[in-house]
């Protein structure tokens, strides 16, 4: 369980660096996922999640990149014990077998959630540095999904068999 994070009282450094820690968390997780996917030969939902862990990377260094001019080598003060599953994809959405379609879905369960956490964020009283960065990064989020329902639409629909119809049968050691 994650320390209790107060927004009320970021500053923008720290409110950078926990921006930077929820991208990182979600490209780890959909590398994660990736290598579930690829385990289990379902190659289109493994590609898909390696496409969203390098857009999570490069979200991430653009926001380091950010910090890194405002506040130079500053140590952190914040940690990823303050946050957990912010945009990254929830354990229990993910199965064995998925198709494209599911993996998509998955990855937009993720982006609304993140939207979510800042809309939430943006009602408690932040200082307005925050408050803008707050603004933007829940943007960010629906751009993200808007690019996951273009891909979407792109997807060819599921099959009626589950691909867990084609996985083998336990072998005795």
């Amino acid at each position: 369980m994650p320390k209790q994070l107060d927004l009320t009282k970021l500053d923008l450094m720290d409110a950078l660096d926990l921006a930077i820690l929820i991208e990182q968390e979600a490209m780890e997780r959909y590398e994660e996922l990736r290598a579930v996917m690829r385990e289990h030969r379902t190659e289109e939902a493994a590609a898909f999640f390696h496409f969203m862990a390098k857009a999570e990377a490069k979200h991430g260094a653009d926001l380091l990149t950010e910090r890194a001019k405002l506040f130079g080598k500053t140590p952190r003060r914040v940690d990823r014990s303050l946050l957990w599953d912010v945009e990254a994809p929830g354990y229990e959405t993910v199965k064995d077998f998925m198709t494209l379609r599911e993996a998509l879905k998955v990855a937009m369960d993720a982006e609304v959630k993140a939207w979510v956490y800042f809309d939430e964020a943006l009602k408690l009283p932040l200082s307005p540095p925050v408050r803008k960065l707050f603004e933007e990064l829940r943007a960010e989020e629906v751009v993200h999904q808007d690019m996951v329902n273009r891909e979407l639409a792109k997807a060819p629909p599921d099959s009626d068999a589950a691909p867990e119809d084609f996985a083998d049968e336990p072998v005795a050691q």
